[in-house]
Formats: structure tokens, C-alpha cells, sequence
């Protein structure tokens, strides 16, 4: 109920709103001071809670059925690191950074000479792997899935393309760069 003047006026409230005034009023002190020790501000904790209550409000529907407060948290927390993003992306500064060292063509050249003919060793499905595995970064489930196989197919097929690259780079004594990391 809302006071104006002396009296007191029944405000309605559409179907599940009561249920979200009484998170709100409940989870509103423990979002604050969750705001509050990741920010450090009293007015950004504020400004962040209430937008987390806007979002979480917006997917009432879905989230009251969930843990509403582990939902507000996420939204709150996410929020907030938008903000650092958005601030954090330029930096004022006198110093300019040290340019990077530029290649040298020639190796770069020759290791894509070596590459392109270490590929032609391979098979179509070894090489089609390969390159989506590790060119297009793609996991092996989203390499089975395009590819129509099964992602152990994926899995055996990249260990033995990887095995005869390996063997060709011993065999023209060239190391071979490290590419795509770990992919296990």
C-alpha cells in the first residue's frame, strides 16, 4: 500500500508480483552487501541492486521456480563486471608499449611450405579434423556434429593425424609449432 496524504490507496499488482515484492524485501539488505564488498561504494552497491532486481524482475516468470536469490546473485555479480569491462577497456597513459618484434617472412614462408605439405600427407577426413579441430579452435563435438561421425571417431582420427605430422616433422628435422594448446 502506498500513503498519499492521509490516505491510503490499494495499489493492484499483476499475477506473481506479490511473490517478487517479497524476494525483493527479503534478498534486498544481503544484495546490497554483496554490492557493497565488491564495489566499495555505497551508491554503484545500490545502483547495482536495483538493477539486478530490474533483471531478475524481467525473468520472474522463469526464475521463481528456480533458486530466485542464486539467480539475483549471478545477475548482480555479471552486472557489476560489465561495468569493470566497460571501464577498463582504455587506459590514459604517456607511455606507448614496446611494438612488437616483427617476424621474419622467411620462416614464416617456409613453416607454411612445411605445413601445407605435412597436410597433403594426411587424408581428406585427417585433414578436414584437423583443420577444424585446430584452425577453426572447434571442440570435437562440434567437429562430430558437422562432420556426421561420432565424436570418439573425431577423437581417434586427430591423435593419429597429429601422430603422422609428428613423423613428418622428425623425418625433415622441422619442429613443429605448438598449436590449439590442450585439447583433452
Amino acid at each position: 500500500m502506498h500513503e498519499r496524504g492521509n490516505r491510503q490507496e490499494r495499489v493492484t499488482l499483476a499475477d506473481g508480483d506479490t511473490e517478487f515484492t517479497e524476494f525483493a524485501q527479503a534478498s534486498c539488505a544481503g544484495l546490497r552487501n554483496a554490492a557493497y564488498l565488491l564495489t566499495g561504494d555505497r551508491d554503484t552497491a545500490e545502483e547495482a541492486v536495483q538493477a539486478t532486481l530490474v533483471r531478475t524482475y524481467a525473468a520472474w516468470r522463469r526464475v521463481r521456480r528456480e533458486d530466485a536469490f542464486a539467480y539475483a546473485r549471478r545477475v548482480l555479480v555479471n552486472y557489476l563486471a560489465d561495468k569493470w569491462r566497460r571501464r577498463l577497456k582504455e587506459y590514459a597513459t604517456g607511455d606507448l608499449p614496446e611494438p612488437a618484434p616483427e617476424a621474419d617472412i622467411a620462416d614464416e614462408v617456409a613453416l607454411r611450405r612445411w605445413l601445407t605439405s605435412a597436410l597433403a600427407t594426411l587424408t581428406l577426413r585427417e585433414r578436414t579434423i584437423i583443420v577444424m579441430r585446430f584452425l577453426f579452435d572447434m571442440p570435437e563435438d562440434a567437429v562430430a556434429r558437422d562432420l556426421g561421425i561420432s565424436p570418439g571417431t573425431v577423437k581417434s582420427t586427430s591423435s593419429r593425424a597429429l601422430a603422422k605430422l609428428r613423423v613428418s616433422a622428425r623425418a625433415e628435422d622441422v619442429s613443429m609449432p605448438a598449436v590449439g594448446g590442450d585439447r583433452r
